[in-house]
């Protein structure tokens, strides 16, 4: 017979319950018994017991009604009558409930002695001399003595019967326990024996199945399990082997293939110019090309296999590439100037940070890769740029002055003998040149802040006195408009170290910008709050807001959105506002959806910042 894995588990479970059975049946048998013997103990003998406590009160009544009587009290002999009656209801219940041996004759000894002693009263009654001690004394007192002991003899029978009872329904007790015990004992040893030979059986199979499998997961392809059982699990190991030898020769054919894709994986990541730096979802680092072994200043061979943190050391890179394993999107420079800086060996290089997820088909996240993008040219194009634009500006600056001053006067002198088509184009001309004078100023001022020569003259300063100038300032221009200019800043909001005065050109920049792209009766809002460390100061409007293809380069040089109020602009308001907020070490950004107004906020440090973080955490 071939016994399968099923017949098996049926075979262990169904030994056990048949053992159960036994126990089960074997302990309602010993309480069948010992309810029994105490059912035995409670209808044999208590009802017997409970007819001679009755007699024998009968009795001692009786005997105080005689007392009564020769006392020449004529109600002793009512309640002696009352009483012989109770005490013969009595001996016939007992008569009737005759269960143990030799009770029959204590009943009987009962019944005469009872007779006997109402005989003599009744004769008593006959004689002259009945009332006194004496005739009590001869007569009934041994006859009530008799009855009353036979009486007792027929309690202390039934008692000494219930004894011997409990005494059997101890033994019968006691017998079920042990008996019960061992024979459950029995049963859970003989049922974890059979359990134990039985799992053994099914399970060393499964171990072996288990141990190769290992070993396939290692890399050990050459493998065989051999378990000789001719069940299901024999058939499971069969197939396993049929699967290992398919693994083999799967591994024969490809991983030559594999090797050679992996090779040129390698030769591509080792040959890319940028920094390619390569973590798994576990922040390990897995691999990193010679760019970025440069530019993080760690070698291959102690990286490889660490913690992205451990290895590089670097709490921004890590946070950043966390950000991207656990959001699944990529992580940007949160400002276009924001590099990594590496001087090394006399060579400063530049590179732009940005982390990029790797997903699986399914979209499972798999690795991180950080890009370090050689942007060191560009930040040199910038530079000479900036350079060649402050110079420009400088130069162009003296020549534009002396024309202005040439234009002002002719019209001064000449404007009223001029015709008007000639005033009409000196009008023009000072007009251009007024322009272009502002532009060759923000050029100035933007070349001054980006090469760190403009002066910032940073104080303790409240923000609601920055807001109140720059909206004091406008608010002509906003009533002329008819647009609602309101200012919320908490009196509780603590002070910012900056630059009053640039802050304050910050601000009217943004509201100049709001109120030309307002409408009148919309509403400009300049709020201020707390977060962090940090105050963001924020400037609303309800203009046309700013399309989506223009949001992430608003604060670039010389972009402007295509509008109608775009004229008059230098489009350098934006870049130069950008530029003073990051001298003071915060950022500035722009919420905005076409149609819907705009918000530019920007964030600037709480003076004493270490005090003050102090005073929130007490």
């Amino acid at each position: 017979m071939t016994w399968t894995v099923r017949s098996k588990i049926l075979l262990a479970n169904g030994t056990v319950l048949l053992l159960l059975g036994l126990v089960l049946g074997w302990a309602l048998t010993n309480l069948q018994n010992l309810g029994s013997a105490s059912e035995a103990i409670l209808s044999e003998n208590y009802r017997s017991i409970i007819a001679a406590e009755n007699m024998i009160n009968g009795l001692e009544r009786m005997d105080s009604a005689v007392l009564l009587h020769l006392r020449n009290r004529e109600q002793g002999l009512e309640q002696f009558r009352t009483n012989q009656n109770q005490v013969s209801r009595w001996l016939a219940r007992a008569q009737d409930n005759i269960t143990i041996e030799g009770e029959d004759r204590v009943l009987a000894r009962i019944d005469s002695t009872f007779n006997r002693y109402t005989a003599q009263f009744d004769s008593l009654l006959q004689r002259p001399d009945v009332y006194g001690d004496q005739p009590y004394e001869d007569a009934l007192l041994p006859a009530f003595q008799a009855v009353r002991k036979a009486a007792g003899d027929l309690r202390n029978l039934n008692q000494q019967t219930m004894v011997e009872a409990s005494d059997r329904a101890e033994r019968v007790a006691t017998w079920a326990i042990w008996s019960v015990g061992s024979i459950g004992v029995g049963a859970i040893v003989l049922g974890l024996f059979i359990s134990v030979v039985l799992a053994g059986r099914i399970v060393r199979p499964i171990r072996k199945v288990q141990a190769a499998t290992q070993q396939i997961a290692e890399g050990n392809y050459d493998v065989e399990v051999q378990t000789g059982a001719t069940d299901e699990l024999g058939h499971l190991a069969d197939q396993f082997n049929e699967m290992a030898g398919e693994l083999r020769h799967y591994r024969d054919l490809n991983v030559e293939k594999i090797l050679a894709e992996q090779q040129k994986n390698e030769a591509i990541l080792q040959s890319i110019d940028d920094g390619l730096l390569v973590v798994d979802g576990d922040y390990s680092v897995t691999n990193l090309n010679p760019t970025a072994e440069w530019a993080l200043g760690v070698r291959r061979d102690e990286t490889e296999g660490r913690h992205v943190l451990e290895a590089l050391r670097n709490e921004r890179l890590f946070e950043q590439i966390q950000a991207t394993i656990e959001s699944g999107e990529s992580s940007v420079p949160s400002e276009p100037g924001d590099t990594l800086t590496v001087e090394r060996n006399g060579e400063t290089r530049h590179f732009q940070l940005v982390v990029n997820p790797v997903r699986s088909t399914s979209e499972e996240m798999l690795a991180a890769i950080l890009l370090l993008r050689d942007v060191t040219k560009l930040q040199e194009l910038n530079r000479l740029k900036s350079e060649f634009v402050a110079t420009a500006s400088h130069e162009l600056k003296t020549p534009l002055t002396s024309i202005g001053m040439s234009v002002r006067l002719l019209r001064e002198r000449h404007g009223e003998t001029l015709e008007e088509r000639d005033r009409e184009l000196l009008d023009a001309a000072a007009e251009d040149v007024d322009r272009l004078r502002d532009l060759v100023d923000d050029l100035l001022d933007l070349s001054k802040i980006e090469s760190g020569r403009m002066e910032m003259n940073r104080e303790t300063v409240p923000v609601s006195l920055m807001c109140d100038k720059a909206t004091e300032a406008l608010r002509a221009q906003a009533d002329e408009q008819d647009i609602s200019l309101d200012v919320d800043v908490p009196e509780t909001l603590p002070d910012v170290t900056a630059d009053p005065n640039k802050v304050t050109w910050v601000l009217n920049n943004l509201i100049s910008n709001a109120l030309r792209y307002s409408e009148p009766g919309d509403r400009i809002c300049i709020q201020a709050e707390r977060i962090g460390d940090s105050v963001h100061v924020s400037v609303e409007d309800e203009g046309a807001g700013i399309p989506y293809e223009y949001q992430s380069k608003i604060f670039d040089k010389f972009v402007q959105v295509d509008s109608d109020q775009t004229a008059g602009g230098t489009g350098l308001g934006l870049a130069i506002a950008q530029e003073i907020i990051h001298a003071h070490e915060g950022r500035i950004w722009v919420d905005s959806a076409p149609g819907e107004g705009s918000t530019f906020t920007f964030a600037l440090p709480i003076a004493n910042r270490s005090s003050a973080r102090g005073a929130a955490v007490s």
